[in-house]
Order: C-alpha cells, then sequence, then structure tokens
C-alpha cells in the first residue's frame, strides 16, 4: 500500500509522500549525505526531510537585525552562497535579503581555516563579483567567494567549506565488505572504479563516497547507513526465501526481464532472480492507456505479445503485468510504473469502483436524454440536413455538417453522434488518473494536446485539460493518412517531426513498424475530414500532401502554400488551401458565446459578411471563419491569436 500523504504546506500545495532518495532535493538544490525526505509523485517534486521540516520564521546569525521568512521565490539567487534557489527561500522583505534552504540549516562562517589545502585563511566576500575558482572546480561564474587575499585566489563556498563532512566517519568497517575498512573519499572516484555503487549502482561524481582501493568496492553513504537486507522473504514477490549477493555479476531479473550488473537477490532453490529495486513492484495498478487494472504476474506467458506501452516485443517467461479482463494485454514491469504512465497507487486490496461512465440513457430507438443537456430529449437526425455554420455541436464546438447528429426537441441543443457517445470518465495516454468529461464551460480553456482554445466539452483532471476531439484519442489510433498500420502514443523526452505540418511536437502519435517513421501530433490527428468552406459550395476534403512540382496558391491567403504538407482541397482537387486558413485559431469557440481575456471581453461571431472586417491589430481583412469581437469598442475584431501579440 502506498505510504499515507503528509501535508507540508509551507512547502508544497500538495500531499507529500515519505520518501528515501539521494537526489538533489528541489528544495534547496544541493545533494544530501540523508537520504530521508518527502516526494509528490504529481509534480516529480523532492524535498529534504530537514528541508521539508523547515519552520515558517528563523533567526539568523548572516541577518540579525530582522527575522527571515519562508518563501517560494524561484530563480532567485541566495545572498550567501550566490547559488540560484529554484524554488524555497527565507527571505527578509524590509531589506530584500534572500538566504536558501542550505545556508540557512548552515550559515557559512565569515572566515575558515583549510590549512591542510592551503596555508592561508580565507574570508567570504559580501559582494557578488565574477572570478575563477582556484579550488577543484576551475569554473568562471558570478558568486560570493571564499578569498585569500595574501593570494588573491577565490574559491567557491562549496569548494572549500562542506559542513556534511564532519558528520562521517574517515573510516568505516561494513557488512558487506569485510575484508578491509572502507575510506572516506570526497568528488571524483578514482580512475579505475566504474564510478557507481557496488550495492545500488547509483554514481557518486561528485559526492561523499566511501572506497576500498585494494578491491575496487565502492559505497554511497546511503548504502553505508542503510544497507540492504540480507534475506527477504515476501510471499508477494516469490515463494521461497531470497538472498542478497554483493557482487558484480550480470543477470537478468526475472521480475522486469531486464538485464542488471551487480548486487541482486537471488534464490537458491529455483535460480530466481530480481534488482533490489523490483522488490517493490506494485501488486495491483491502473495505467493511463487501458481500462482495466493490471496486476503483477511472475510469468507473462503470452507467446508473441508486445508491451502495451513500449510496442516492443515482451518475453512471455518473464514477469510483467497483465490484465485479466483482455488475456492478451500485457505490459513490461519497467513501463508500467513509468512516472509518465502510472499515478504511484498501489490498487491491491482497495474494491475496484464501478460507476456508470455512459452519457446518455436510451429513450427509444431515435431519441436518448444526455447527461449534459437532462432538461429535454435529444432525437437522432441522419446526416445530410444541416449545412448552416450557425449549427453547431456543443461538445466540439465544429459544424454539423453532413453527420449524423442528436438535436434538442425543444431547443437548439446539438450533438453529433460521436461526441454524443464520449464516456463520462476515460483513461488517457496524456494523463496518470482517470478523465472526467465536463460539459460546463465558464470562460474557455487551451487543449494540452493540440493547443488550441474552446469553450466547448473538455476531459479534465488535475492540471490536464483535453477537448473532446483529442480526449477521444485512444490506442490503438487508426487514421484515413495512415491506414495500413495504427498509431500509438510512445512516452519520450524528444520532440518528433509531424508528417501532417511539418512542425515539431512533444505529444505525437507514431506508428511503431520500424521501416515506417510516421508521426502525428494531436492537432493534425483532430482535423476533421470534411469541412465546408464560403469558398467553394461543395465540401472541402483534407488531402494528406502530395508529391507536386510548381508553385500552388491558396485561395483564402492568396499566399503559396506547400503541397507536401496537409491541406484541404474542393471536389475537383483544383485548390489547395491552408488548413489554418480554411479554419481558423477560433474553431473550437461557439459562435455567440462570450470569453473573457485578461485585455477585454469579446464574442465569438462568424465571418460571413459580404464584406470582410478588418482587424484592429494586423489591419488586414478578416480570412478566417471565426472571429473575436471586443465589446465595447469602435474598433473591435481580432481575427487569430498571433493578431493578441502584436
Amino acid at each position: 500500500m502506498e505510504s499515507e500523504g503528509v501535508s507540508l504546506p509551507l512547502i508544497h500545495k500538495h500531499p507529500m509522500t515519505p520518501w528515501n532518495d539521494l537526489r538533489e532535493g528541489d528544495c534547496c538544490g544541493r545533494f544530501e549525505d540523508i537520504s530521508d525526505g518527502y516526494y509528490c509523485k504529481i509534480c516529480d517534486l523532492f524535498v529534504h526531510k530537514k528541508c521539508g521540516d523547515s519552520s515558517e520564521f528563523i533567526k539568523h546569525p548572516s541577518h540579525s537585525v530582522h527575522t527571515l521568512k519562508l518563501q517560494s521565490k524561484p530563480y532567485d539567487r541566495c545572498d550567501l552562497c550566490g547559488k540560484i534557489f529554484m524554488n524555497l527561500c527565507y527571505c527578509c522583505e524590509i531589506c530584500d535579503f534572500y538566504v536558501d534552504l542550505y545556508c540557512a540549516k548552515y550559515p557559512p562562517p565569515k572566515v575558515i581555516d583549510i590549512s591542510e589545502t592551503h596555508h592561508h585563511k580565507l574570508t567570504i566576500l559580501k559582494e557578488e563579483i565574477e572570478f575563477e575558482c582556484d579550488a577543484k572546480c576551475e569554473k568562471i561564474g558570478y558568486g560570493f567567494p571564499y578569498k585569500c587575499h595574501e593570494c588573491d585566489l577565490n574559491f567557491h563556498l562549496d569548494c572549500v567549506w562542506n559542513p556534511s563532512e564532519a558528520k562521517h566517519p574517515s573510516e568505516v568497517n561494513h557488512p558487506y565488505h569485510p575484508l578491509h575498512p572502507l575510506k572516506l573519499y570526497t568528488g571524483q572516484p578514482p580512475d579505475y572504479s566504474d564510478r557507481k555503487c557496488r550495492l545500488c549502482s547509483g554514481g557518486i561524481d561528485d559526492r561523499l563516497f566511501y572506497h576500498c582501493s585494494a578491491c575496487n568496492f565502492s559505497l554511497d553513504l546511503h548504502c553505508i547507513q542503510y544497507p540492504p537486507r540480507q534475506s527477504v522473504l515476501d510471499l508477494k514477490v516469490h515463494a521461497h526465501q531470497l538472498i542478497f549477493r554483493p557482487r558484480l555479476d550480470s543477470f537478468t531479473c526475472n521480475a522486469c526481464g531486464l538485464s542488471g550488473d551487480r548486487s541482486p537477490y537471488i534464490c537458491l532453490h529455483c535460480d530466481f532472480m530480481i534488482h533490489q529495486e523490483c522488490l517493490a513492484l506494485p501488486r495491483l495498478i491502473n495505467i493511463n492507456r487501458h481500462d482495466h487494472r493490471v496486476s503483477r504476474t511472475s510469468v507473462l506467458g503470452v507467446v508473441n505479445s508486445v508491451c502495451g506501452v513500449c510496442r516492443q516485443k515482451v518475453n512471455w517467461t518473464w514477469g510483467g503485468y497483465s490484465c485479466q479482463k483482455c488475456p492478451r494485454y500485457v505490459v513490461h514491469s519497467k513501463c508500467a510504473t513509468r512516472d509518465d504512465v502510472w499515478n504511484g497507487k498501489e490498487l491491491e486490496g482497495i474494491p475496484e469502483e464501478t460507476e456508470d461512465i455512459e452519457p446518455y440513457v436510451v429513450i427509444d430507438d431515435n431519441t436518448i436524454q444526455h447527461f449534459s443537456h437532462k432538461e429535454h430529449y435529444l432525437r437522432f437526425h441522419v446526416n445530410g440536413l444541416f449545412w448552416e455554420e450557425n449549427k453547431r455541436c456543443s461538445a466540439c464546438s465544429h459544424p454539423i455538417c453532413l453527420q449524423s447528429f442528436y438535436g434538442c426537441i425543444d431547443c437548439d441543443f446539438m450533438l453529433h453522434q460521436s461526441c454524443a457517445k464520449y464516456p463520462r470518465k476515460k483513461w488517457h495516454v496524456l494523463h496518470n488518473d482517470q478523465l472526467t468529461l465536463v460539459t460546463s464551460v465558464a470562460n474557455y480553456f487551451g487543449c494540452d494536446a493540440c493547443e488550441r482554445i474552446s469553450n466547448g466539452f473538455r476531459y479534465e483532471g488535475g492540471d490536464t485539460e483535453l477537448d473532446v476531439r483529442c480526449g477521444s484519442v485512444s490506442e490503438p489510433f487508426v487514421h484515413p493518412s495512415h491506414p495500413h498500420h495504427p498509431l500509438y502514443y510512445i512516452p519520450s523526452m524528444e520532440e518528433k517531426k509531424c508528417n501532417g505540418c511539418n512542425n515539431w511536437a512533444s505529444h505525437v502519435l507514431t506508428c511503431i513498424d520500424s521501416d515506417c517513421g510516421f508521426v502525428l501530433c494531436f492537432k493534425c490527428a483532430t482535423l476533421p475530414q470534411l469541412v465546408k468552406h464560403r469558398v467553394d459550395d461543395h465540401a472541402l476534403l483534407l488531402c494528406y500532401g502530395e508529391k507536386a512540382s510548381g508553385k500552388y496558391w491558396c485561395d483564402i491567403c492568396e499566399k503559396e502554400t506547400n503541397p507536401s504538407t496537409w491541406f484541404y482541397t474542393c471536389k475537383d482537387h483544383r485548390a489547395s488551401l491552408h488548413t489554418k486558413c480554411v479554419l481558423g485559431d477560433f474553431v473550437g469557440l461557439m459562435p455567440r458565446s462570450k470569453i473573457k481575456f485578461t485585455f477585454g471581453s469579446y464574442e465569438v461571431v462568424l465571418n460571413n459578411s459580404i464584406s470582410r472586417p478588418v482587424c484592429r491589430m494586423c489591419k488586414s481583412h478578416c480570412i478566417y471563419p471565426i472571429m473575436l469581437k471586443m465589446l465595447g469598442t469602435s474598433d473591435p475584431y481580432i481575427c487569430s491569436i498571433d493578431c493578441f501579440n502584436l
């Protein structure tokens, strides 16, 4: 079960979980010897315990005239050490004086004596200067150095003064290395070492660690203080007792199927081997791209299967996660527990919630009652009834056009048949918790997937907001532009170039065929296939680019088009119209609705007059089908998002 959340209102807005991690603290920007801390899985924020337990007010020797208050001041500079702090600091608002959390805990002395490495005393400067550090780092930068006035040398505070070093003995005996004592090292490890802790494989560069040069054996401070247990008996992990083996050995972990190079837990009875970190793999979880829970299993047993996250082949003889309701759905252990796939909640012992996610109740063969419009019934209409621009779906805000739809019997409320089917709750690849379909919009929102603005229905969860078109994207995603292979969302830190618009995007759908490499951004993936525009009496079709020679021109903006990118074309295929020219920036806004920006209130209006209005910012005739009309002005129209930035 997940540890109970800890509330630290002075430090962070979300509940945090007690956590052991030897990583840089987002609180003070430093590495600490003790790994105890707090972690927010929502924000990937790690706070050292002593920083998390900080008082709201302190008296500090460097600024004794006033009390300092704990505040959030991102990207300001500490007035003692000169470091940029990423989040929190102690501040004197009277004197505009800032101290980061590390210097608040360990006030640097005015004068220090490092006679082992330098024969004069060093004095801290109170003024920020640009200097080259004369210690081990030799880096040039701005800061508040310790200075030797006799030798005209400058040193970073961290390079000559570390209050934590005094806490640790110069030599220790350790149960996992009984042959020789381990000696305390600082800074860079020896060249012959692999620069990793023997037990946990954590890096030891630029940190305190213990080392035996005779055996080339290194341990970080965490493994010195909290060594792994010598044996583990956990029937949820394995049926037999597991023994810790503290040595360099290549192996394949039975729990995750990945290789390891050191210190596994092993079973002497059945040759079972497991990474230390895999002992804590959860038993039952939800992942963001599957509707059912997935459970940990020691042998996947599904031959010729692929992982539901990375889409790579799964070795059926190793462990992983599988769905009890979908026999062939399996996921690698490491993929299932990624931060961008799993919400961090262990569900074993928690009953599965059963809630009604159906969006409507069927009244008869042609009539429904939708949860967003309970006051009236909606009647089904086959396609082809409406071409008017003002007949729009309340969910996606796009025109009804030739699609089948449900229309209210008593008012002008309408929903595309496809939009009416969107479930009230769903899992989505872009958010780790279940999203809720929200039908009331007070103003407008920006979709986190396609970046369009909208005031239609949205899927919402935490800080994530998706319009219903992007929110309805699920795997496998089949698009008419790429009919031979389905597309998947493969989490990646790298941006990829979209085949539809030739722009780079971070959220993309990808073809997993190794010889293909087809990529679609969410904006292109959700473009309507068929639209109506005043430039042509017939429907415009989305064309997926073509190889062509010569120049092509858009009939709307009268500028050159690139036929290799997607465009809209007419029935005889003689036109190539920019997708933005056809749709505009405000296609997600309902005409006649009112929205507020920080710089004014606007009405959403259709650009369907004989004489096109002039935009107040770019001074051009508005070419897009929807504009914004600023209320209370004589020069009211805005034609695009770009014009807001002029």
